[in-house]
């Protein structure tokens, strides 16, 4: 038997970042893991980040995780999506060589102390009635712990779909975890099926590469780790191609053969990233869908087609993907497949993702009904922190709506639960103005500091740049122009006599930033990357200051918090309907109280009454 302080089980994006969290909390931490080759394994797309999916990454980042460190080292093309829009909604991306970021993922969990990588299949918890206390192995050993997260992924119950054969497994090649799941049932927890599938993967050497369009990446990368300055690897080109009308027919003619559509799998699907054959019955009236071919590697030919996953027959794959210019004589390397698991209602679990009716166990990843590597690294993250700070007798990490979208996105799973695959988009997040992914480390690495989850380098490199921005933006606000001084200097400006600081002008000034800095009299020297973000700062600061106001006020009423065992049934004029969600959710504030459906300024002020009430009376008791 082994002493943990916290045990992880899994392996994958979820697993790997809430060991590296809770070790770096400090905490004795196990990584179960039934390989360790295969941690840090891409098992779906080759990219990480994107739009709402970058915030998270940087959010990871900003608390000292490996993802965004790891992507970057193996970042083969660097895109920043939504460069056209506002800074607020532009979401950084990577498509990464395969091998190159489980290689990064390895080696930054070799380095941590603290953490013991364990190889071996998790069967059962060791339990105290409601207390766990660690968990027993295939092999019969036990590992005990003061916390357990579990980061299950597609493993529960998983059944890979080809056509109409079916395997069981967690993705290709790999088992599922079965005996586990059926451990969880008998907890009886709230679950349900859900379903992911994935491409064709394509042999890059048979592809008329000279014949499709070519997509670079970014002339000046925009990395995902604040602790990155540019790529190190190798940049390559996607090309871009279509489906078209013979495409479509030919899966339209085998609809009844795809697993989806056949009538064989019984798990939702993510709405926004729908199969091929979703795709053309949903959208009909289209006669072709874009294809990005995605080198997997530097040294590997594989390619992923984004945006053509199916469950189809691995015939009638090879049909439809060569119906399509440029890949007529393309051969196909593994088929696609769709897979189906168990996953567990999230409206089970706490914001800190631990198990409402269980001490010392939480959730993380797409067990909780989540889809995307980032999604479940965000979700890994805060489970990590949390478990390890249960062990060690310190406070719980949260995270708000109001401060993070990993807050935005635990708020919407907790308290709404899921009836898809959850995604994140920035259009969840009511205050993205002052979330954006270029201030992540300032929103966050305050906090992650004092959580004391930071190592000496990140802590450094933050502080040292929170100092020049602090520095340059005083610079900026001490020097000031009138309307006559700007349009001196040849910019167009509101003649209305005010006086405008530097600060201001950047974002109110037509021209680059270089030009206006160079332009203006007794302008401040600064360096163009603290230029682009004091202009970014500039640029949302009336709508920012609005929304930080806003996110004060719902900060007030996170503080207020609602204690546990609070009886909503002995709240006189409370109506039914809300007294039984009320008992469902079990709220934890009253900002999460007044974000439930059906609920009532007048209930607030019942609960909040209530709230304030008990605490007087504890207060004199």
């Amino acid at each position: 038997m082994k002493q943990f302080d916290v045990i992880v089980v899994g392996g994958g994006h979820a697993g790997c970042e809430a060991a590296a969290a809770a070790a770096r909390m400090g905490a004795r931490t196990a990584l179960l893991t039934l390989k360790k080759e295969t941690l840090g394994v891409m098992s779906c797309n080759p990219a990480i980040g994107g739009l709402g999916k970058g915030h998270l990454v940087r959010e990871i980042d900003a608390f000292d995780g490996i993802m965004g460190v790891a992507a970057d080292k193996a970042g083969i093309q660097f895109r920043l999506l939504n460069r056209s829009k506002g800074p607020a909604v532009q979401g950084p991306r990577t498509q990464a060589d395969r091998k190159l970021y489980r290689l990064a993922i390895q080696s930054m969990l070799g380095q941590i102390p603290n953490l013991e990588i364990v190889e071996g299949e998790a069967i059962d918890f060791i339990q105290n009635g409601t207390v766990i206390s660690g968990v027993r192995m295939a092999d019969e050993t036990d590992l005990r712990a003061a916390s357990v997260v579990l980061t299950a992924g597609t493993f529960l119950n998983g059944i890979i779909h080809i056509g109409e054969n079916q395997t069981s497994g967690g993705r290709v090649g790999e088992l599922p975890s079965v005996r586990l799941a059926q451990r969880l049932a008998e907890y009886g927890f709230a679950r349900g099926r859900l379903k992911t599938g994935t491409p064709p993967r394509l042999d890059g050497k048979t592809i008329a590469w000279d014949r499709l369009n070519a997509q670079a990446g970014d002339d000046d990368p925009t990395m995902l780790s604040f602790l990155s300055q540019s790529p190190t690897a190798r940049q390559v080109s996607c090309g871009i191609t279509e489906t078209n009308e013979r495409t479509h027919d030919i899966v339209r003619e085998n609809l009844s053969r795809s697993a989806m559509y056949g009538g064989h799998i019984e798990g939702v699907g993510p709405r926004y990233c729908p199969s091929i054959e979703d795709k053309i019955v949903r959208f009909s009236e289209k006669t072709s869908h874009q294809i990005f071919l995605e080198p997997e590697g530097l040294d590997d030919d594989t390619v992923y087609p984004n945006g053509i996953s199916t469950s189809l027959p691995a015939a009638v794959q090879e049909d439809y993907v060569r119906s399509i210019a440029g890949l007529e004589n393309t051969v196909v390397l593994q088929p696609g497949y769709a897979i189906e698991y168990d996953f567990f209602d999230p409206r089970n679990l706490t914001p800190t993702l631990s198990v409402k009716g269980f001490s010392g166990l939480f959730f993380a990843g797409q067990i909780n009904g989540t889809t995307g590597y980032e999604e479940a690294a965000a979700q890994g993250l805060v489970a990590g922190l949390n478990a390890a700070a249960i062990a060690m007798g310190r406070a719980e990490i949260s995270f708000s709506r109001s401060d993070s979208y990993i807050g935005v996105m635990l708020d919407d799973l907790t308290l709404r639960g899921v009836t898809e695959p959850y995604r994140m988009f920035t259009s969840r997040a009511e205050y993205r103005l002052i979330l954006r992914a270029d201030n992540a480390d300032q929103r966050l690495t305050p906090k992650a500091i004092e959580a004391g989850c930071v190592g000496v380098a990140r802590r450094q490199v933050f502080e040292a740049k929170a100092d020049r921005l602090a520095e340059y933006r005083a610079e900026l606000d001490l020097v000031t122009y009138t309307s006559k001084q700007i349009a001196d200097a040849g910019f167009k400006a509101r003649q209305d006599g005010a006086r405008r600081s530097g600060f201001t002008v950047l974002s109110q000034l037509e021209g680059e930033l270089a030009e206006i800095a160079e332009g203006l009299p007794e302008f401040p020297k600064i360096p163009a990357d603290f230029l682009t973000q004091l202009w970014r700062e500039s640029l949302y600061a009336n709508y920012s200051d609005r929304q930080i106001t806003e996110a004060a006020g719902l900060k007030r009423d996170e503080d207020t918090r609602i204690p546990d065992g609070f009886d909503y049934v002995g709240l006189p004029g409370l109506s039914n309907e809300l007294c039984a969600k009320l008992c469902a959710v079990r709220p934890t504030s009253i900002a999460q109280a007044g974000r439930i459906e059906g609920m009532t300024p007048a209930a607030l002020v019942l609960i909040l009454s209530r709230v304030k009430s008990g605490a007087t009376w504890r207060q004199r008791k």
